[in-house]
C-alpha cells in the first residue's frame, strides 16, 4: 500500500477518511497493523477496511490520532464505553486515562472579586481557585495612570491617551491580583483608568468597572453564586462567582518505534470539552 494513499474505514457502519500516517500515530497499536493485513479483526474488503465496532465512538479515536487531543462533548458519559474502545484499537495510555473518568469530568473553580469604594477612588481584590484563570485575567486587564501636578487639575477636561502611563498589577501569589482605579487628589492630581479586553474603552468610575468585569466573567461561563458586604461603613462588598472548569493537560506515554528500536518518549496529551 501507498503510503500517501487515503484509507477508508468502515467502522459499524459509518465511514472515515484518513491517511495513513494518521493511524501509524502509535506504531505499536492495532490500527497501525491493520495497514500490513496483520488483523483479523480489521479486514479489506471492497477496499475499504471494516472494523465491527462502534463507529460514533470511533470518531473520538481518530480525532485524537488526528491531534493528540481527546475532545469529549460538556454532557459525554460513556467514560467505560469509549475506555473498551481504546482498549480494543490498543491505545492503552488513552484508555488508561478513560478509566480514571474523575480526572476527565469538569470540577468546580470558584472566583471571589471584593469591590472596596473609598471617595473617588475604587479598589479591586480578585482571588481564584485555579491560578490558570487569575493568570488569564491578570493579562486583559489593564491599569493606566494620568499624572498632572500641582493646581493643573483643576483644569483638566478628561482623558489624554498621551499622557497615559501604563501599570503593573499587584501579585500578591499565583491566586490573586490587585488593582484600583479612580483619582486620588494628594500632592499629584493621579487619574487611573481600567480597560479590560476586548472591552476597548479605559473606564475610571469604579461602579463602570465592577459592571464590565462581573459582565466579562459571566460571558466566560461563571454564574453569580452570592453576594456580601464586607463592610458596610467601607462600602467593601465581595462577589462570589463559579463555574465548571475543564481538566487541565495530562501527559502520557507513547512507545514508538525507530528503525528497529522501540523508544519512550512522552507526549503531552490534552483533554478538553466540547461545548
Amino acid at each position: 500500500m501507498n503510503h500517501q494513499d487515503m484509507i477508508i474505514l468502515n467502522v459499524g457502519g459509518l465511514k472515515f477518511t484518513t491517511w495513513p500516517s494518521t493511524l501509524q500515530r502509535f506504531p505499536e497499536s492495532r490500527l497501525a497493523r491493520m495497514l500490513s493485513g496483520n488483523d483479523l479483526e480489521c479486514r479489506l474488503v471492497n477496499g475499504q477496511f471494516f472494523v465491527d465496532r462502534d463507529g460514533v465512538l470511533f470518531s473520538y479515536i481518530l480525532d485524537f490520532l488526528r491531534t493528540l487531543q481527546l475532545s469529549l462533548p460538556s454532557d459525554f458519559s460513556d467514560y467505560q464505553r469509549l475506555q473498551r474502545e481504546a482498549d480494543f484499537y490498543e491505545l492503552y495510555s488513552v484508555a488508561d486515562l478513560l478509566r480514571q473518568e474523575n480526572l476527565l469530568k469538569p470540577k468546580p473553580e470558584v472566583l471571589e472579586v471584593q469591590f472596596l469604594l473609598q471617595e473617588t477612588q475604587a479598589f479591586f481584590w480578585v482571588f481564584g481557585s485555579c491560578s490558570i484563570t487569575i493568570e488569564e485575567l491578570a493579562g486583559r486587564i489593564t491599569v493606566f495612570a494620568e499624572q498632572l501636578v500641582g493646581a493643573t487639575w483643576k483644569n483638566h477636561n478628561g482623558l489624554s491617551h498621551k499622557s497615559l502611563i501604563p501599570l503593573s498589577l499587584e501579585r500578591p501569589s499565583h491566586h490573586n491580583l490587585i488593582f484600583q482605579c479612580g483619582t486620588d487628589y494628594s500632592d499629584q492630581f493621579i487619574a487611573r483608568y481600567v480597560s479590560i479586553k476586548p472591552d476597548q474603552r479605559k473606564l475610571i468610575n469604579g461602579t463602570n468597572v465592577l459592571g464590565l468585569l462581573v459582565d466579562i466573567l459571566l460571558k466566560e461561563g461563571f454564574h453569580l453564586l452570592s453576594t456580601r458586604t464586607v463592610s458596610a461603613e467601607e462600602k467593601n462588598q465581595c462577589y462570589c462567582f463559579e463555574r465548571m472548569r475543564q481538566p487541565d493537560a495530562f501527559a502520557i506515554s507513547m512507545r514508538e518505534t525507530q528503525q528497529g528500536t522501540t523508544v519512550s518518549q512522552t507526549k503531552s496529551i490534552q483533554v478538553q470539552k466540547r461545548k
